[in-house]
């Protein structure tokens, strides 16, 4: 049982983190690229991601647990190679770690709920917020309606 106090975000959405066993629970279901990025923090190829061209309406969920991420009308073309997007669905959403691997000084973000990677955010974005959230498409799942989010 989780010893966490249950938190729910300002949107409404249990982001009470996921003991270790749920998450590998959920994560019976990725693909071995899909694991190797949201579990093993690392990073698809560039221009290669099934949702980098994606145009459509919706809401971008975590692949792993379910929880929503970013709206589409945050959504923007970066030309990095990467989707990416000036803000996250809720701020309580995201979780940023500092990360200093490769010889960079980045901030990884992750999903608050399952610890699933995502990407990374740098201050290099567009207004209103001047971010840039860069995100791997393996790390989400795209909804055209937030009822179509199935809760996990």
């Amino acid at each position: 049982m989780n010893d966490t106090a249950h938190a729910t975000s300002a949107s409404g959405y249990d982001v009470t983190p996921l003991e270790p066993s749920e998450i590998q629970r959920l994560a019976e279901d990725l693909t071995a690229e899909e694991r190797e990025v949201i579990l093993n923090h690392g990073t698809e190829r560039p221009f290669c991601g099934t949702l980098l061209n994606n145009k459509m309406g919706g809401i971008y969920a975590c692949r792993l647990c379910g929880l929503p991420l970013f709206k589409s009308n945050s959504k923007f073309e970066s030309g990095t190679g990467w989707p990416s997007f000036t803000e996250p669905y809720d701020p309580q959403h995201i979780r940023e770690i500092h990360d200093r691997s490769y010889g960079m000084v980045r901030t990884e973000i992750r999903c608050a709920r399952c610890d699933g990677h995502l990407g990374h955010v740098f201050p290099d974005g567009p207004p209103p917020t001047g971010l840039r959230y860069c995100l791997n498409s393996v790390s989400m799942q795209f909804f055209e309606s937030e009822n179509d989010i199935p809760q996990r």
